[in-house]
C-alpha cells in the first residue's frame, strides 16, 4: 500500500532517495525548497510516497506558480527542465494521482510534470521542447579532436581576440550582468538576482558559473549544474555587441572542460524549441537530440506555461526591448517569477 503526503523528513534523507534512483536529477534535490523560497518567494511542496512500513518509496517536488496576469500553474520543476515523479512504478503512479488531485482541487489551469524518463501514465504528453546530449571523454584534448573542424575554428576566434573564460562561484555577479542585458535584448523579463545568489548559497558543489571576458568586461556567461556524472548548462547568454567574436563558443568550451575536470561524462545543452536557432547552435557540437516528454493535466484549453514565443507577447516584447536596463532589471523579476 502506498500513501502520499507532504514530506516532513530531513533533506539528507530525501537526497539519499533521489541519489539512489536511476532517474534522479539535481532538480529533485532538497535544497531547491530553499532556493525557490529565498530566490522567488515560491513554496515548494515535496510530496512523498511511503510504503506500508513507512519507508520513502518515491518523491515529487511540486511548486505552485500563480498570478492574476498569467494564470495558475503547478510545475515540477519550474524554471528547470526536469523534476517529475521518482521511485517505483506504483510510487510514481500514486504521486501523479496526488498531483492531479491537488491541481483539480486548487483550481490550477495546468499541472506540468517535467520528466526525463517514464512519462506519467494517464496524462497528456507535451513534446514542445527537446534537449541535446553530448558524451564527454575523460580527456578534454580527446574531446577537442572529436569536435567538428568548424566548431574548433569558432572556439579559436575569441581566443585569438584575447577573450578568456573563468569559472567559479565568484562569477555569479558578472554572469548576471550579461544575463540581464541579454534578456532585455530578447524582450523577456529577467529572473531575480536573488535567485542566482540562492543557487550559489544552497548548491556550493553542484552549481557551476562560467564567464567569458574581453579584458575586464563580461561578454558571455552561463550557469549550470554538475551532478552524478552529468553537466547541464541551464542558463547561458552573450552580449550581442560581441557576437562577431563568438564568445558563446568559448563559453561552452569552458563549460565542457570544467565538466570533464569534475568527472562529468555527459554534457546537457539544456532545453530548446526544435528547429530554432538555439537548436541549430547546439547540434553543431555533435551529440544527440532527446525529446522532453512532459506529462500534463489540463483545465480548459491551457496547453503550456506562458511563453515569450507566443503571439500574445510579441507587442510586449518589442516594448520591453526599448526600456532602459535599470527599468527592466527592476520590473523584470516580479514578472519572471510568474513565467515557469
Amino acid at each position: 500500500m502506498i500513501t502520499v503526503s507532504p514530506w516532513e523528513g530531513s533533506g539528507a534523507e530525501l537526497d539519499a532517495r533521489v541519489g539512489s534512483d536511476p532517474d534522479g536529477s539535481f532538480t529533485h534535490l532538497a535544497a531547491w525548497r530553499d532556493v525557490m523560497h529565498d530566490g522567488l518567494g515560491h513554496d515548494l511542496l515535496p510530496l512523498a510516497a511511503m510504503d506500508g512500513r513507512g519507508a520513502l518509496e518515491g518523491v515529487l517536488p511540486l511548486v505552485r506558480v500563480r498570478s492574476a496576469l498569467f494564470g495558475h500553474y503547478l510545475v515540477s520543476m519550474p524554471f528547470l527542465n526536469a523534476g517529475g515523479p521518482l521511485g517505483s512504478a506504483r510510487a510514481r503512479a500514486a504521486l501523479t494521482e496526488a498531483a492531479c488531485t491537488e491541481a483539480h482541487e486548487s483550481g490550477a489551469d495546468l499541472l506540468e510534470l517535467r520528466t526525463r524518463a517514464h512519462p506519467p501514465a494517464g496524462l497528456t504528453l507535451s513534446q514542445r521542447k527537446i534537449t541535446h546530449l553530448l558524451p564527454l571523454p575523460t580527456d578534454p584534448e580527446q574531446l577537442w579532436r572529436e569536435l567538428p573542424a568548424k566548431v574548433r575554428n569558432q572556439i579559436r576566434r575569441p581566443q585569438k581576440e584575447g577573450l578568456v573564460a573563468r569559472s567559479g562561484p565568484e562569477e555569479c555577479d558578472p554572469f548576471y550582468d550579461v544575463f540581464a542585458r541579454h534578456m532585455r535584448t530578447l524582450g523577456t523579463p529577467v529572473l531575480a538576482y536573488a535567485w542566482f545568489r540562492a543557487i550559489v548559497r544552497h548548491f556550493p558543489r553542484e552549481a557551476l558559473f562560467c564567464v567569458v571576458y574581453d579584458h575586464d568586461t563580461p561578454v558571455a556567461g552561463g550557469c549550470g549544474f554538475i551532478w552524478r556524472g552529468g553537466c547541464e548548462i541551464t542558463w547561458a547568454s552573450a552580449r550581442r555587441e560581441w557576437s562577431r567574436a563568438a564568445p558563446n563558443m568559448l563559453l561552452y568550451w569552458a563549460f565542457m572542460r570544467e565538466a570533464i575536470a569534475r568527472g562529468a561524462r555527459t554534457f546537457d545543452f539544456g532545453r530548446c524549441t526544435p528547429g530554432s536557432a538555439t537548436h541549430a547552435f547546439k547540434r553543431q557540437w555533435g551529440g544527440e537530440d532527446i525529446p522532453l516528454e512532459w506529462g500534463q493535466w489540463r483545465r480548459g484549453r491551457t496547453t503550456a506555461t506562458p511563453s515569450p514565443e507566443g503571439p500574445f507577447f510579441h507587442l510586449a516584447t518589442r516594448c520591453w526591448q526599448r526600456l532602459p536596463l535599470a527599468v527592466t532589471n527592476l520590473c523584470g523579476p516580479p514578472l519572471a517569477r510568474c513565467l515557469p
